[in-house]
């Protein structure tokens, strides 16, 4: 058990891991700066002895990681996604130095939320579908000559900033909140609004024959950037319901007349 409450609620999540060996070492990482969750999704290879030996003393961490099927699975239940990339991207997401990232994660976990700081491929990082499924990047600024950084080594530091943070929060933690917002939607919830949001804008033809893409790229960021609540996404959720059904109804008109 952490000595931070709001590090139980952070998660480090690796994607599409290619050499064990770094799953341990990520471990290791993570137990050093008093961090205890990882989540493995999709590693190309399961678990090994080299593994457990490059976690050195963190096989707790590695043994506890659950293994998911895929990035959407593992963050659903967070309000909060992170995606550690190299600035060269499709995918325009508002980005964050470490510390930076580090001090919204736990400022969020902090609230109670759960938050996850996401981990891509040692060669290719992560794809621009899985950076679709991030509210902010992370770009660890390394030298551009020579900017290839060890999967574990990334790890290192974005623990290393967060556990900065959390001693930094620590007494502020244990104040009581002066103010309680209602919870914020989850990455599930979130994205079954999106589905819904991305249909309603077929249904009614707003994209007129363009590729949706880009607008629903868009739309992405201003409601993953205004944080909405629960409640507010029921809301959402309900006007475009009524939407869809008076899509529905002009269309069913239409082919009586």
């Amino acid at each position: 058990m952490s000595q931070f409450p709001a590090a139980t609620r952070l998660r480090f999540v690796l994607v599409g891991t290619q050499h064990p060996g770094n799953m341990g070492a990520a471990a290791r990482a993570l137990k050093t700066m008093g961090l205890a969750r990882m989540v493995l999704v999709a590693p190309e290879k399961p678990l090994d002895e080299e593994a457990f030996r490059r976690s050195a003393g963190a096989e707790d961490v590695l043994g506890d990681a659950p293994v998911m099927a895929t990035l959407a699975e593992a963050v659903a239940d967070c309000t909060l996604v992170l995606g550690c990339t190299a600035r060269a991207r499709r995918v325009q997401l508002e980005e964050y130095l470490p510390s930076d990232a580090a001090a919204r994660a736990v400022a969020k976990a902090g609230e109670g939320a759960e938050v996850a700081l996401v981990f891509g491929r040692e060669r290719t990082g992560l794809t621009n579908e899985e950076l679709q499924l991030c509210h902010a990047a992370v770009h660890i600024p390394s030298d551009p000559s020579f900017s290839s950084l060890n999967l574990a080594a990334a790890v290192q530091v974005l623990a290393y900033e967060t556990r900065m943070q959390l001693l930094g929060a620590q007494p502020a933690a244990e104040a009581e909140p002066a103010d309680v917002r209602e919870p914020v939607a989850s990455h599930e919830q979130m994205e079954s609004f999106f589905a819904q949001l991305g249909d309603t804008l077929d249904e009614i033809d707003f994209h007129k024959g363009r590729a949706p893409e880009s607008a629903m790229r868009k739309l992405r960021r201003l409601f993953l950037r205004g944080e909405p609540t629960e409640q507010e996404v029921r809301l959402l959720r309900g006007i475009l319901a009524d939407t869809q059904r008076m899509a529905r109804l002009a269309r069913e008109n239409g082919k009586e007349g």
